[in-house]
């Protein structure tokens, strides 16, 4: 870089590094076929990669299968970990007769407040 000048240059506009004698690993490209849509995507992954066997389809968001040769992979999700929701977790801890309970109790505490509350509305409308 001391045999290059940086005056008048636009700093950040211009990278100073060269590419020579940069040699590049070896690149192979893979052709993913979307389920839904049916459009191919190309992804270019290093040659020694593992190439993942689907893939997300830029066009709509769904699965895309990677195509080898005529044919296209099939993927097993019989082994995928089904994401929990917050009523499973909630069952984890309570049985549905004591999530009636605790329903029942809020309904009546709610109530409650929302009876009191009218009381006082309505002693100040009529004052």
């Amino acid at each position: 870089m001391a045999d290059r000048s940086l005056r008048g240059i636009r700093l950040g506009a211009q990278s100073l590094q060269s590419e020579d004698g940069v040699v590049f690993h070896e690149r192979a490209q893979h052709t993913y076929r979307c389920t839904v849509c049916g459009r191919d995507t190309t992804m270019t992954f290093a040659a020694d990669a593992e190439v993942p066997e689907a893939w997300e389809c830029r066009t709509c968001g769904s699965e895309s299968l990677l195509r080898i040769g005529d044919g296209t992979a099939t993927v097993d999700h019989s082994e995928d970990k089904v994401a929990r929701t917050h009523w499973d977790m909630l069952l984890e801890r309570r049985s549905l007769p004591e999530l009636e309970e605790l329903l029942e109790e809020r309904l009546a505490y709610v109530r409650a407040r929302r009876g009191a509350g009218e009381d006082v509305a309505s002693q100040k409308i009529s004052a």
